[in-house]
């Protein structure tokens, strides 16, 4: 029987064969760990980070100010990442949720970055 681990990286491979980021339309690559969530705007062609966030960033660090593992902090981090790409110019993006299931902190990320403006 495979562990968790392998099966989301199986999961995630599925995943990375039918989605790419473009300059134009960035992938968003989410990861969490128990206590923190973090995103990253990609472009897979040149291969180069465009925009990125996370619960370790200073700015949200204050605004969370004790346990950053939970939908709240997700939403924050979202949202971020939304307004980092509008200032770069960037309106829509490919969400890649990297083998973890489309539920609680992903699904609150995902949403945050929607209702700031970005269009998943």
């Amino acid at each position: 029987m495979k562990s968790r681990y392998e099966r989301r990286k199986t999961r995630k491979q599925r995943i990375r064969n039918k989605i790419s980021g473009t300059a134009e339309r960035p992938r968003l690559s989410v990861f969490r760990s128990a206590r923190h969530i973090y995103v990253q705007a990609l472009d897979d062609i040149t291969g180069i980070t465009l925009a990125s966030a996370s619960t370790q960033d200073k700015d949200l660090r204050e605004k969370l100010k004790s346990y950053s593992g939970n939908k709240n902090s997700a939403t924050l981090v979202g949202g971020t990442i939304a307004a980092r790409l509008k200032e770069k110019g960037i309106a829509n993006a490919v969400f890649d949720r990297n083998g973890n299931l489309y539920h609680g902190r992903v699904k609150a990320l995902a949403d945050a970055a929607r209702e700031a403006g970005l269009s998943l």
